[in-house]
């Protein structure tokens, strides 16, 4: 990335910027604001999160907001209420009162003397989808947002169910979220009544895992704040990034697709992590992307983006699988619309020799996985520039009913969704169906294009589930996942079948064994030679501003382990990540991150499954040390969920205040 340190305008920084909203709830805002703002009024870009301004997102705040202010924007990044050094309590994730907050900010930045009466909204992840949620919500000044690794589908595409599964990531985000926003403010910004502020938000944060387990279907609790159920609603200029290393790789071509505002889509290599520091490389330049669109949606600049390709992404090369890669071979393609009529649907079917076919077939085939089956899968949201891509497949391949291809004549792109369609049999009225595709390699190794799971009790609703009728054949349709992959001739396409995929998905309560009668699979293929134009995607060299100045107290690290005991035949995936300890340069405050867990499961035995998961927070200054602890568990029979939680704190070595969670849910067809 190029450092930036001379721009068009001298910028000043308020680090506790109050915002006191109407119920007189104070939200502290770091702001970056072009001195000359005070006479000559421009666009607001709004970043509203819970992740810790003053220690969490400091980092890639400081490569960003910035450089944005020097090009004559004032930014403006919130702690939301409850977190960092913010008043008040957040209940949940996307809450009505966090978008309401949110809309808040945007009104109150559009009549101040320095902004020019239009905001625009940003954010990754959870910033990205608030940033579409308060866009469907329609705030007036609201004219433009840009959404990277985001959903429109908080049921369907978060970290919390997929396929009607329920995720391992569930339980692991409920105790992310109970450490994280476990912490203090800092006392060099609130005072001294940040240890009131922060005993105030012990004694009422919540383990969210209890209501989350509580909606196990795609209902009301699920429809709030996606905006899949009514897109015409957003109606602000909307850039779509993702990344197809990140868990949200299928946002881009929905929004692009199904919006009617102003929108354009970028799909890179990437992990959950903004494109212009982002791995795997080539990272690009996101800033001055995004200055495009600022320009023009709050400017009135014509900076060309109307004429933008509406979908750019990056079609990655086949190369053996590793837990990392620094760079990712491919090249970039665009398609003006989408979807695109460069884009051919290749059908192969399911047969009964292992094979894929061109023909229809009837097939016997029996599908039954050992629960360890998955382990190859990598991390659903690698996000550490570590070992935590998808390994070597063979492992996986073993425990699952594997149909090939013969090697391709020739070279072809897949871009889009693949679609696989199933009639089925299972021995239980609870089952689920983890669907690979995979590039079979001339050296031998099996790499992961793509996949998707489904919930059988799901079938035909998230809404309303049905147990299955065993013995009775049914229909199921599963869409993998959205991929951009270049297959080169020679190379064999895989389809692999599994009734497990741990710990990517909770295991059903049951041991299921499938007979499959009928499948068929359809690529999305795009032409080598598209009708409308030529490939001609380029980005200028990511740019940032100057890097965050810290002294490292203790480096980052991470491990993931993978054992097997020989005499009991448990599976053990263990994952050690050190996020590393830091003191600022600038305001001297420490902080620093542990995570440890364990996903445990006997390969015959779903009521085995169990996690255990510590976190450690630590952070402060002189005299004011402090450290968080958050320990929780889960497991499950075939009728139950059970977890439990304790959060303990302690202020220069002495404990200050510790919660206990425990609770159990009914599983409900999952």
């Amino acid at each position: 990335m190029k450092i930036v340190e001379d721009f068009p305008y001298e910028v000043q920084e308020h680090a506790d910027m109050g915002i006191t909203l109407s119920d007189g709830c104070r939200l502290s805002a770091r702001v970056w604001m072009p001195v000359k703002a005070s006479t000559e009024p421009m666009p607001v870009i709004l970043e509203h999160l819970p992740y810790r301004k003053r220690d969490g997102t400091i980092e890639r705040d400081q490569f960003t907001h910035p450089w944005f202010a020097g090009h004559g924007y004032v930014c403006i990044r919130t702690d939301m209420r409850g977190n960092g050094d913010s008043e008040g309590l957040m209940k949940d994730e996307y809450s009505p009162q966090e978008l309401s907050d949110a809309i808040e900010v945007i009104n109150w930045a559009a009549t101040q003397p320095w902004c020019n009466g239009k905001v625009g909204m940003m954010g990754i992840s959870w910033g990205g989808f608030n940033a579409l949620q308060v866009a469907a919500l329609q705030p007036e000044p609201l004219k433009a947002i840009v959404t990277v690794c985001s959903t429109v589908d908080r049921y369907a595409d978060d970290i919390h169910y997929k396929g009607g599964c329920l995720l391992g990531e569930n339980f692991g985000w409920a105790s992310n979220m109970l450490a994280y926003s476990s912490r203090p403010p800092d006392p060099a910004l609130v005072g001294d009544q940040w240890q009131s502020m922060w005993k105030h938000r012990l004694e009422n944060i919540e383990f969210d895992l209890s209501t989350w387990l509580r909606h196990q279907h795609r209902d009301d609790y699920w429809k709030h704040g996606s905006v899949c159920e009514d897109y015409s609603k957003i109606k602000a200029a909307v850039l779509s990034v993702g990344g197809w290393h990140d868990g949200y790789r299928n946002t881009i071509s929905h929004l692009v697709e199904n919006i009617t505002a102003p929108v354009k889509g970028i799909v890179g290599p990437w992990i959950h992590k903004y494109p212009h520091y982002a791995g795997p490389k080539p990272a690009i330049g996101f800033l001055q992307e995004c200055k495009r669109w600022w320009d023009h949606y709050l400017k009135d600049i014509d900076t060309g983006v109307e004429q933008d390709p509406a979908y750019r992404c990056y079609v990655m090369d086949s190369i053996a699988p590793k837990r990392w890669l620094d760079e990712r071979p491919g090249r970039w393609i665009a398609e003006q619309q989408w979807p695109s009529n460069n884009i051919n649907q290749l059908e192969l079917y399911l047969a009964n020799a292992g094979e894929l076919n061109r023909q229809p077939e009837s097939t016997n085939v029996l599908i039954t996985s050992p629960l360890d089956c998955g382990v190859s899968a990598g991390e659903y949201f690698p996000f550490s520039f570590s070992e935590e891509l998808p390994d070597e497949q063979s492992h996986d391949d073993q425990r699952s009913s594997c149909f090939t291809s013969t090697p391709q004549d020739t070279a072809i792109d897949i871009v889009g969704a693949v679609k696989v369609e199933l009639t089925l049999i299972s021995t239980t009225s609870n089952a689920q169906l983890a669907v690979r595709l995979l590039d079979h390699r001339p050296d031998g190794q099996s790499a992961l294009i793509t996949y998707g799971v489904l919930n059988l009790t799901h079938a035909q609703s998230h809404a309303n589930p049905k147990a299955i009728k065993p013995g009775k054949a049914f229909e199921c349709d599963i869409t993998l996942d959205q991929i951009a992959y270049h297959l080169p001739a020679g190379h064999k396409l895989g389809i692999a079948l599994s009734t497990a995929y741990w710990p990517t998905i909770w295991p059903s309560p049951d041991l299921t064994t499938l007979m499959l009668e009928q499948g068929k699979v359809t690529l999305p293929v795009r032409a080598s030679k598209p009708e409308n134009k030529t490939d001609e995607v380029s980005f200028e060299p990511p740019e940032g501003a100057t890097h965050w100045q810290a002294k490292t107290l203790r480096a980052a690290d991470y491990k993931r382990h993978y054992s097997k005991d020989p005499i009991s035949g448990r599976v053990d995936t263990t994952i050690l990540c050190d996020f590393g300890e830091n003191e600022d340069s600038h305001h001297g405050l420490i902080s620093g991150g542990k995570l440890r867990e364990l996903w445990s499961i006997q390969p015959d035995d779903p009521t085995s499954a169990k996690v255990t998961n510590y976190w450690e927070h630590t952070g402060g200054r002189a005299g004011a040390m402090w450290k968080t602890e958050v320990n929780s568990t889960m497991h499950s029979d075939r009728t139950t969920f059970y977890f439990q939680a304790t959060l303990d704190t302690f202020l220069n070595d002495q404990p200050f205040l510790s919660r206990s969670f425990s609770d159990k849910v009914r599983r409900d067809l999952v």
